[in-house]
């Protein structure tokens, strides 16, 4: 019988807007949770060849056992990183396993009511030339989705996260 362990190939998704986190909080975060033992994905920006997830990704995210997404002021302005959301919720969290949301530098509830960036960004989104109605709504359902799950609000006049139930 295969172990916990055996099932996933990862430990952790980690999912970001590179732009934002990448050289400081994501690179601190990896190799912590590296440091700790825990095989942690994340993403080669030579997986995005264009705004759709690969198969490799998609296989990433269904091989790992937990995913902590960090959203920060520019996540939403990313149609990658708001399918690659969909896709985890749907992916990991639709089947009963862990999803940690991280509000790196930005309020959750404005992520859970579109508001400021968030909501900005989704105007963009919808008044792109290939905006897809029914795939909007997935994205704003994901963000309130997530933005509902306990997870951890990060700011960097803080010295550690502030846990958040």
């Amino acid at each position: 019988m295969a172990s916990l362990i055996d099932r996933f190939k990862y430990d952790v998704f980690l999912s970001f807007r590179g732009e934002d986190t990448r050289h400081d909080f994501i690179g601190n975060l990896w190799k912590a949770l590296q440091d700790r033992g825990i095989n942690t994905f994340i993403d080669d920006e030579e997986l995005r060849k264009g705004e759709e997830i690969t198969p490799s990704l998609i296989k990433a995210i269904e091989d790992s056992n937990m995913a902590i997404i960090v959203l920060s002021k520019n996540y939403a302005s990313s149609s990658f990183c708001l399918q690659e959301l969909y896709t985890i919720l749907d992916c990991i969290k639709d089947k009963g396993r862990c999803v940690w949301p991280v509000f790196y530098e930005v309020d959750p509830s404005d992520v859970r009511k579109l508001k400021r960036s968030y909501g900005e960004a989704m105007v963009e989104h919808e008044m792109g030339s290939s905006s897809n109605i029914d795939l909007l709504q997935k994205w704003k359902n994901a963000l309130h989705q997530v933005a509902n799950l306990s997870g951890f609000h990060f700011k960097k006049d803080m010295d550690t996260a502030t846990p958040l139930m």
